[in-house]
C-alpha cells in the first residue's frame, strides 16, 4: 500500500462524511482518484465499510448514507424526533411511511425514475392515503405478521385522526406542525430540505441530485416487503 494513496482515500472519507462535494466539477483530482485509482477506492470502500457508510454516485457526484442502527453518522430515534419536530415514536414511524411514499412518487423499478420535477403537499398526503389504505386492505386479505398488522394499525390511527388542515387555517398559510397532514406533511419535508434532499419554492418541493442518487441506489436495495404491501405487489416477491 502506497501511503499516498492512503491520504488520498482518508481525505475523500472525510470530506464525504462532512458533507464536502466530490465530483467531476468540485474536489476533482479527488474524485479522479477515486474513479481511476483501484487502491484508493479499495482503501475508501475499507473505511466506509467500517464505518458502516454506504456510497453511491449519481451524476458524477459521490453521496454517504449511513447504514442501519450506525450511532455516530446517523440518527437515532430521538434524535430524529428532535431533528424533525415530533413527540412520539408512532409520529416517527409515520414520517418514514411518509417519506417513502415520496420515493414511491419518484421511483418505483429500477430504471424507471419518474420525470416529475416536484412534488406538493397535496400529492404526498393523496399518495400516503393511497398506500395506508391498501395497508389496511393488506390486512383483510393477506397473512401479515402480527408485528405487520400492529405497525399498520397504529400508523393508520395516527394518520386518521389528523384533519387535512386544522379548523379556519388556509392551506397556502399553514405552517409545519403536527397538528394536521398538511402541517404534518410539512414537518417531514422541513426535514429533508435539512438533508440536501429537497429544495421549496412557492409550495412545490424539489428534488435534488441525493435524493435522486439515495432514491436509486439505497431505496432499490432496502424497499423489500414493505413495497410488496403500499403497492399491492406478491407478498412472497424476492426484493
Amino acid at each position: 500500500m502506497e501511503h499516498g494513496n492512503l491520504d488520498k482515500a482518508a481525505e475523500i472519507f472525510t470530506k464525504l462524511i462532512v458533507g464536502e462535494e466530490i465530483s467531476s466539477n468540485n474536489n476533482v483530482d479527488l474524485y479522479e482518484d477515486y474513479r481511476n485509482n483501484s487502491e484508493v477506492y479499495d482503501i475508501l470502500m475499507s473505511l466506509l465499510k467500517k464505518s458502516n457508510l454506504s456510497l453511491y454516485e449519481f451524476g458524477n457526484t459521490l453521496y454517504v448514507t449511513a447504514g442501519d442502527g450506525n450511532r455516530i453518522f446517523g440518527f437515532t430515534n430521538d434524535e430524529l424526533k428532535k431533528a424533525i419536530g415530533l413527540r412520539f415514536n408512532r409520529e416517527l414511524y409515520l414520517a418514514y411511511f411518509i417519506i417513502y411514499n415520496t420515493i414511491l412518487l419518484f421511483y418505483q423499478d429500477s430504471g424507471s425514475f419518474s420525470h416529475m420535477d416536484y412534488v406538493r403537499s397535496e400529492d404526498i398526503i393523496t399518495q400516503t392515503d393511497s398506500s395506508m389504505q391498501r395497508a389496511l386492505k393488506a390486512l383483510q386479505e393477506k397473512a401479515l405478521s402480527e408485528v405487520e398488522e400492529n405497525s399498520f394499525q397504529t400508523l393508520a390511527g395516527v394518520w386518521e385522526d389528523m384533519p387535512l388542515i386544522p379548523s379556519n387555517e388556509d392551506m397556502a398559510a399553514l405552517k409545519a406542525a403536527r397538528g394536521s397532514k398538511t402541517g404534518f406533511v410539512k414537518l417531514v419535508f422541513n426535514f429533508l430540505i435539512s438533508q440536501d434532499l429537497f429544495f421549496e419554492s412557492n409550495g412545490r418541493y424539489y428534488i435534488k441530485p441525493r435524493f435522486r442518487a439515495l432514491a436509486e441506489n439505497y431505496y432499490e436495495e432496502n424497499r423489500g416487503r414493505l413495497y410488496t404491501i403500499v403497492t399491492g405487489g406478491d407478498l412472497d416477491a424476492a426484493y
